[in-house]
Formats: structure tokens, C-alpha cells, sequence
């Protein structure tokens, strides 16, 4: 298996995101290849540095790079040679020989999500694709999707979502009956917009799908739901909130068991330090863009080593698992009607 890490994408670029390359190497299969795209002298001279000579490394230079602040279209468009555009387009279908089963990068999401409908091109059943993020969550990780890709989805798109983050959940985390709900102000029928009660009726329809009707945002966290569809604003919101709240908390408990009882505070650290790894992001490596036609894995801008140790682990584990023909047959029955 073929698998292409951005080496320039992301806030720690490229000491963290080849630091995490490497460490993923242990984890890879002896036939398994990882494909470092960026400044191959950059590459080049960390590899020296490191004393890294496994032959399952293959570097291809990319003479651009597209930065977290620039318009992802534009950047698209004018940097050919960056290595998200590189990447995407090994990715797709019309690669040559050296095609990557499966792509990851910390850097631009916008740029990543365009450059993957642009060369990878969606699954024929797929009407939009969606970030999908396991969310660690009291009850255990859940899905949330759409997290960035689509801001202002319709209820076909939506419905997709329910469907395809039930299949994600089945086939990467292995929840059995995912219980799929969709993101509301409140758990009764008549809130919401009539997009997402249209959303609702469709998802009501889907065969195999354990689907609850609306959580609001308490459910989250108190287990009420294991896949969570929802808007790209609302979904990156929340995200990032749940990221923000959860630093803050662990931080202030901390001090506040160092202000009254140092000696507790050592005996505490071990449990706050084990709490704290059951919610770590960086445990989860990246978010598949699910719906197009191979595997995007989209880390954490602010991704460390050991997050992209783990985004090759479950990268190479979404490409062998068949899971773009289980959604792409799934969808089959869910798409946007034609006009009349």
C-alpha cells in the first residue's frame, strides 16, 4: 500500500509532520510504501539528520506550498506544483503507476477538500463530500460530520452524511448499530429548518439505519448519539469549542490542585494524565473527507508526531478496509431529486 503525507501542511511543518512519518514506519507492513511530499532537500537533510535510510520511504519534491491563510480555490488553481495538489492527484483516479491508495495533511483544509473533488473526484453516488471527526466523547468516540466541508448543506447532503458517518463508525470504529441523530436546538420534531426536517424524513427512509431524529447540543457529551450530522459552521464550532473547553479544564484543575495541595497534585497527575489521553485529539490522526473516490485524511492544523503516526495508522486502515463500496451502495438510494 502507497500512502502520501503533506510534509509542508500544518503549524509544526515539516519537523513535526516527518517526525510522525518516520515513527509510522514500525507500524507499516514491510510491502507498505510512505510517500513524503514537500521540499525533498528539506526532506533530504532530516532524513541525514535522523539517520533514516528505510527503504519504504519515497520522497517526491514539490516545489510550492500552499499556506493555512491563502484562498483554498485560488490556491488550487495557481500552485500546481504544492504538494496538496501533488498529493490529490496521485490520489485520483487518472494517476499513473506510483498512485497513493490513500493522502493526509495538516495543512490548508479548504485547499485539501477542493483538491480532492478536483482530482479524486466524488463516488458516483455521492452528491457532496463531508469531513468526518471522531469525537472523543464521556461515552466514547462518536462521529461528527460535516465539520468544515460544506457550510450550507442541503437535506440530500445532509442525509448523505447520516449515512455515510453510520458506515464510517461501523467499518473504522466498530460501533455495531450506530445510533445517528442530527444536530439541532432541541430533540423536538417541529424545531429545526425545514432543511433539516427534510433531512429527518429522508434519513427516516434509509434501510439499515438506526436513526434517533434530532440531538441537541448536550447529547454530545451525555452519549445520546453515535454519529452527529450537522452544517460545516456549526461542526467546526463545536469542534473546536469541545478542543478549547477541554484544554482549559484540565489546565484549571490542575492548578487548582497545585494551589492547595502539592503533594496531592503528584499523586493526582497520573489519573489527570490518563482522563486527558481518553480525549486527545491527537490520538485520532486525522478526519477522512468521506464521499470522494479514495482516501483524504485531513489532520489538525496544530498536529504533532504522534498525531501523524496515527493518521498513517488509520489512513492505510480506511484504504484496506473497502469502505468508499459500502457508502457508495448505500447512497444509492439517497440523492438529490432531479427537477422537473
Amino acid at each position: 500500500m502507497r500512502i502520501g503525507v503533506d510534509v509542508m501542511g500544518g503549524d509544526n511543518a515539516p519537523d513535526e509532520i516527518l517526525k510522525g512519518c518516520f515513527a509510522s514506519l514500525a507500524k507499516l507492513e514491510l510491502t507498505d510504501t510512505l510517500v513524503l511530499l514537500g521540499d525533498e532537500a528539506i526532506i533530504r537533510d532530516t532524513m541525514m539528520e535522523r539517520r533514516t535510510t528505510d527503504a519504504r520511504i519515497e520522497v517526491v519534491h514539490c516545489s510550492e506550498v500552499i499556506g493555512m491563510d491563502e484562498s483554498p480555490v485560488e490556491a488550487i488553481r495557481s500552485k500546481g506544483d504544492s504538494s496538496i495538489n501533488r498529493a490529490a492527484k496521485m490520489a485520483g483516479p487518472r494517476a499513473a503507476e506510483k498512485r497513493l491508495d490513500a493522502w493526509i495533511s495538516a495543512g490548508n483544509t479548504g485547499a485539501c477538500v477542493a483538491a480532492s473533488q478536483l482530482y479524486m473526484r466524488r463516488l458516483p453516488n455521492v452528491v457532496r463530500p463531508g469531513i468526518a471527526v471522531v469525537v472523543p466523547t464521556f461515552s466514547g468516540p462518536i462521529v461528527l460530520i460535516d465539520v468544515g466541508a460544506n457550510i450550507d448543506p442541503k437535506p440530500v447532503h445532509l442525509a448523505q452524511y447520516g449515512v455515510m458517518g453510520d458506515a464510517y463508525a461501523r467499518g473504522i470504529l466498530g460501533i455495531a448499530n450506530p445510533r445517528v441523530a442530527i444536530m439541532n436546538v432541541g430533540g423536538e420534531e417541529a424545531k429545526g429548518t425545514e432543511g433539516m426536517k427534510l433531512a429527518r424524513e429522508l434519513l427516516r427512509k434509509a434501510e439499515g439505519l438506526n436513526f434517533m431524529g434530532f440531538v441537541e447540543g448536550r447529547g454530545v457529551f451525555n452519549g445520546d448519539a453515535d454519529v452527529i450530522v450537522t452544517d460545516g459552521v456549526v461542526g467546526n464550532v463545536m469542534l473546536k469549542l469541545a478542543e478549547g473547553l477541554s484544554s482549559g479544564l484540565f489546565k484549571e484543575i490542575a492548578r487548582e490542585i497545585l494551589e492547595t495541595d502539592p503533594e496531592l497534585a503528584v499523586r493526582f497527575e497520573p489519573i489527570v494524565k490518563r482522563i486527558y489521553a481518553r480525549h486527545d485529539y491527537h490520538e485520532y490522526g486525522g478526519a477522512p473527507l468521506l464521499g470522494v473516490n479514495g482516501c483524504c485524511l485531513i489532520s489538525h492544523g496544530s498536529s504533532i508526531s504522534r498525531t501523524i503516526m496515527n493518521a498513517v495508522s488509520r489512513a492505510r486502515q480506511y484504504a484496506a478496509s473497502g469502505l468508499n463500496d459500502i457508502i457508495n451502495a448505500r447512497l444509492e438510494a439517497i440523492q438529490e431529486p432531479v427537477a422537473s
